[in-house]
């Protein structure tokens, strides 16, 4: 029994020999994939240093196992609020410290929570919205914890 799968082993690529391309270990000048394998060209026009110093004009928190700013870096949201106060305290610890990734999950959550009562501050219609959703919720758990 052993022989015959040793056999039918055998005869299986010359089974599927009528098959163009069969086999991984074919010539390499006949895989399709040769072609772009090269290494491409180098871009002639590309800087050569390292990038010139993005300018801080709002407050950039960084790790503290960095001596400086990265070079680019985003200024969209800047830290304010709670969550901007949430966010220097855990800069303030290293990135090794799972208090650090804490910290700034909770401020993300706090920043979620300010920008809805920021958006119902601006508007009315929102505030009722949101009013009223905060009502259903309330009335949904109260309704599941009487069970």
């Amino acid at each position: 029994m052993g022989e015959d799968q040793k056999e039918a082993h055998v005869t299986i690529p010359e089974q599927y020999a009528h098959i163009q391309g069969w086999g991984a270990d074919l010539d390499p000048a006949d895989r399709p994939a040769v072609p772009m394998e090269r290494k491409p060209p180098r871009l002639e026009d590309a800087p050569s240093g390292p990038p010139t110093q993005q300018a801080q004009r709002v407050e950039v928190l960084h790790s503290i196992e960095r001596p400086g700013l990265s070079s680019v870096f985003g200024t969209s949201v800047p830290p304010s609020g709670l969550s901007g106060y949430m966010r220097r305290q855990a800069f303030k610890r290293s990135e090794n410290d799972l208090r650090h990734w804490l910290m700034l999950i909770a401020a993300d959550r706090v920043n979620a929570v300010e920008g809805v009562l920021e958006d119902a501050r601006r508007s009315p219609g929102k505030a009722l919205a949101i009013g009223a959703g905060f009502v259903v919720a309330a009335w949904w758990l109260s309704r599941a914890s009487d069970r």
